[in-house]
């Protein structure tokens, strides 16, 4: 019996250290997700906005797996803090920043998350680790001026001309 109960404790433990550990990792993946959004509307070549738009969408998918392992848990969501990101207004800034931020974020949890006894949670964080890394390149790519991040034009398609406007609705 005692076992038994050890076993059941032990569990009990693990689970009270994840929880907090998951919601952690939630807001700081939430405050990046804040950073990018604002960043967006000062990206106004295309490729790169489009690009931003599909990290945006990326980072709030991963967020919802986080979210669900932490309600399954039983514990409460984290919503922002207010911060709405740190605002620049040259392009080329916001995207250097965001590559060292993204690389900064893997190397603050990697370790965290190769430590972690969940396997389906280490795996799932794994997965978002990897993501990140690969926003790091997309960030790299676009300084480099690279405009096939997300894939490459057809032959038949010119040059684009303008700017992405930094809101969505203009009346």
């Amino acid at each position: 019996m005692d076992t038994c109960l050890h076993h059941v404790q032990g569990k009990a433990k693990r689970v009270t250290d994840l929880l907090p550990l998951l919601q952690e990792f939630y807001r700081d993946k939430l405050s990046a997700v804040l950073q990018h959004t604002a960043d967006a509307r000062v990206v106004s070549d295309y490729d790169a906005n489009n690009t931003y738009q599909y990290i945006i969408n990326r980072e709030e998918t991963e967020l919802s797996w986080v979210a669900q392992a932490i309600v399954a848990l039983g514990g409460e969501v984290p919503t922002a803090g207010g911060n709405e990101g740190e605002q620049a207004a040259d392009m080329r800034a916001v995207m250097e920043r965001n590559a060292r931020e993204a690389q900064a974020f893997v190397d603050r949890w990697r370790l965290r998350v190769d430590a972690m006894s969940n396997a389906r949670h280490r795996k799932m964080l794994n997965v978002i680790l990897g993501e990140a890394l690969e926003q790091k390149r997309f960030f790299e790519q676009a300084l480099a001026g690279r405009h096939d991040l997300l894939g490459r034009r057809t032959e038949d398609v010119g040059p684009l001309v303008g700017k992405v406007l930094p809101t969505r609705w203009v009346e």
